[in-house]
């Protein structure tokens, strides 16, 4: 495979037409700041015409897959780029809108590998793989309403993946579900018990995705997403990222992310 971005928030190898790509921050659960979505985004933009790439697996570092994205400093001011008047929440919001739906449309067939805290944009990331393998005890949940801001760029992948129901279930109410309930609902494909199982799944799943045409896997998969997407789905993410940047600067938006940062509850919570 030609040469591969440098990267500080990640860990690739290259195996075989395997990229194996490690979410590397883990002090904060792998949670997404500016540079890993930029990084990862620059993984998918070099691929994307590389053949001899066959399968793109993503995984979180030391037991987590994604904790969402970073927000231990979204409640501080945010300065207004000069460009077009929108703040840095706002390009930062709408640069992972552009990530997953990157990943989405990626060619490889994506595998996801889902232990430990599958959070908010780790959530989104989880909804677009090909193949998504659970560990039992992995924890999934949409927690943005809890912390007075909106889980923007990930609604239309959630509602895509698990339907309308069960979206409006985990993200009006923030619920966590393990990997056997989102196997259930459909998020993931297969629930495996601790990293051995999984490891045996992945290489089952490898074995299985050597066995296609490159050529003929990357078209199909392009045929069954523009049959499934609705048009309109950059314009709609656009708009989500408007209403995160005004969430955020809400009083709502800023009381829970310095609830959260001072790991307190936010005032609107009872118990």
């Amino acid at each position: 495979m030609s040469e591969l971005p440098h990267c500080k928030e990640q860990l690739l190898e290259d195996a075989g037409g395997v990229l194996t790509v490690t979410l590397n921050r883990p002090h904060k659960r792998n949670a997404m700041n500016s540079q890993l979505v930029d990084e990862l985004i620059a993984v998918i933009d070099t691929i994307a015409d590389k053949r001899d790439c066959r399968v793109l697996v993503l995984r979180g570092a030391e037991g987590n897959f994604c904790a969402g994205g970073d927000i231990s400093g979204m409640n501080e001011s945010q300065p207004v780029t000069e460009q077009d008047g929108r703040d840095a929440s706002w390009h930062f919001n709408r640069s992972f809108g552009t990530l997953i739906s990157k990943l989405n449309r990626a060619p490889q067939l994506v595998i996801c590998l889902l232990d430990g805290a599958v959070l908010g944009g780790g959530f989104g990331l989880a909804c677009v793989a090909d193949f998504g393998i659970a560990d039992q005890r992995a924890m999934f949940a949409m927690p943005e309403t809890g912390l007075g801001i909106i889980p923007a760029q990930i609604a239309p992948f959630v509602v895509s993946r698990i339907g309308l129901t069960q979206a409006r279930r985990l993200a009006l109410f923030g619920m966590r579900v393990d990997g056997t309930e989102a196997l259930r609902i459909g998020l993931v494909h297969q629930v495996v018990d601790g990293p051995e199982q999984m490891q045996e799944a992945l290489a089952m799943a490898l074995k299985l995705a050597m066995k296609t045409a490159p050529h003929a896997t990357a078209v199909t998969k392009q045929l069954l997403l523009d049959a499934h997407e609705t048009p309109v789905i950059e314009s709609l993410l656009d708009r989500a990222a408007d209403d995160f940047s005004t969430a955020l600067t809400s009083a709502e938006g800023q009381e829970g992310t310095k609830a959260f940062v001072q790991k307190r509850k936010p005032s609107w919570m009872q118990n």
